[in-house]
């Protein structure tokens, strides 16, 4: 079948609706897993207060390798955008099958790691009570990665290509079935085993298994395997593949050195030995994931529009593009933070944890609040730097960004520890740097193609 015959346009316009109409689908994308971590929470929460703490550190980690499938995907958005913007679909085919390739290798790798050298490491930082549960979760956790990143793959094209209004699909799926798994597995209800803190671990897995068999589905059902000749071959094609691997390296090792960075700052508020405050800090994970839902849409909406564009030599649309995405992300942003802190105590009360935890917790929610509007603003610029595929800049910007969250947190953390919201405070100072310099690698002009 000849896909360019029936390929609608996939140039993208600098317009708000345009802008919407890509980033809402996403939004609800995302929303819906971060609605599911915040039911795992919950019910751990219900478990005991030390499952609630343990489950910040396991979910810290498994986000390490989440997040480096999530600059896969990015890298792969990126480079279908760049196509589709060129007017040359009939390149998806060949760009989803690398990527599928790329993405089981990464993940393989991710299990090996987790299997034989996380614990050599994480024995010697961790709380030596919480440990051997830990680690138990994190070996039955990272069976999901393979099926977490081509669940992603299937994202990422539906993104690029524009039709993100089926990315739901997939992701009420899999976070339903998470919650009720959840529910039936962590105390064993309705004659299923009682598995306590690993019940998550098993009810995850089982969730990104289905996950990826339904976006496979959606692609079959709605036509689009057809229409763009997908997962015919899988035979290495090494153009598209360098071109992937050197947009995705970087992007990866931003993202892992970003989230190694939390999993060092959770692992400092461990050493505290203060079960609240690890507790704490673990709500503050769902704070950002369901508080910077619009964010991270609106995010991935700027690489998908700079990408576009850049493919179709409209390089002086791109900073107009940004600067309207960002206007969208503030006043989303700013929508969610007003919510959670008008009802602090309806948010904490969620978790079972009595009102001494809710009065603990309203300080660091502040604080974190202040870091989500930040944030809103320096990771539209930054995946603005990713869309014009300059991701080396993107690393760099992360490195030294990095190097002041770290610096940070350990002078509040272990020097002058002072309170729980003063150390979360390292969020605004990190996202701020961010700010700063991608804004100025942007506004330089440099990313421009001669």
């Amino acid at each position: 079948m000849d896909s360019t015959a029936t390929t609608p346009d996939l140039k993208v316009k600098v317009t708000y609706k345009q802008i919407l109409t890509i980033a809402l689908p996403i939004t609800l994308a995302i929303l819906i897993p971060q609605i599911n971590m915040l039911t795992n929470s919950i019910f751990l929460g219900d478990l005991s207060t030390e499952a609630l703490g343990n489950a910040g550190i396991t979910g810290v980690f498994y986000l390490i390798f989440a997040v480096a499938g999530h600059g896969l995907n990015n890298a792969l958005q990126a480079v279908f955008s760049r196509y589709a913007g060129s007017d040359n679909p009939e390149a998806f085919k060949t760009i989803l099958s690398q990527g599928i390739r790329i993405s089981l290798q990464f993940a393989v790798a991710g299990i090996l790691i987790t299997w034989f050298i996380a614990p050599l490491i994480l024995q010697q930082v961790a709380d030596p009570k919480a440990y051997p549960e830990e680690i138990s979760f994190l070996k039955i956790r990272i069976m999901g990665l393979p099926f977490l990143f081509l669940f992603q793959m299937g994202n990422a094209f539906l993104v690029a290509s524009l039709n993100s209004r089926y990315l739901m699909i997939g992701f009420i799926c899999e976070a339903g079935l998470n919650i009720l798994l959840d529910y039936l597995l962590i105390k064993g209800r309705h004659g299923f085993p009682v598995m306590g803190f690993n019940g998550a671990a098993v009810a995850s897995v089982i969730s990104e298994v289905v996950g990826m068999i339904v976006v496979l589905i959606v692609l079959y059902r709605t036509g689009l395997k057809k229409q763009y000749g997908l997962l015919k071959t899988f035979v290495y094609n090494r153009i598209i593949t360098k071109e992937i691997l050197k947009i995705s390296a970087p992007l990866m090792l931003q993202y892992v050195i970003s989230v190694t960075t939390w999993l060092v700052f959770f692992l400092l508020i461990e050493g505290l030995h203060d079960e609240t405050a690890k507790a704490i800090s673990n709500t503050m994970r769902n704070v950002f994931g369901l508080t910077g839902v619009f964010v991270w849409a609106f995010a991935s909406t700027t690489n998908v529009m700079v990408s576009n564009l850049m493919g179709q030599k409209r390089e002086d649309k791109v900073l107009e593009a940004i600067t309207k995405t960002m206007l969208l992300s503030v006043g989303f942003c700013l929508a969610m933070c007003l919510l959670v802190n008008i009802f602090p105590t309806v948010f904490f009360g969620l978790f079972g944890q009595g009102p001494a935890f809710v009065q603990k917790g309203i300080p660091v929610l502040r604080v974190v609040s202040m870091g989500l509007m930040v944030m809103s603003i320096a990771n539209i610029w930054l995946n603005g730097v990713t869309g014009t595929a300059k991701t080396r800049v993107n690393l760099m910007i992360e490195i030294v960004a990095i190097s002041v969250y770290l610096i940070y947190s350990w002078y509040f953390v272990k020097v002058n520890y002072t309170s729980l919201a003063m150390a979360w405070s390292n969020e605004v100072v990190y996202w701020f740097s961010i700010f700063i310099m991608s804004f100025i690698y942007l506004r330089s002009g440099k990313w421009k193609t001669k």
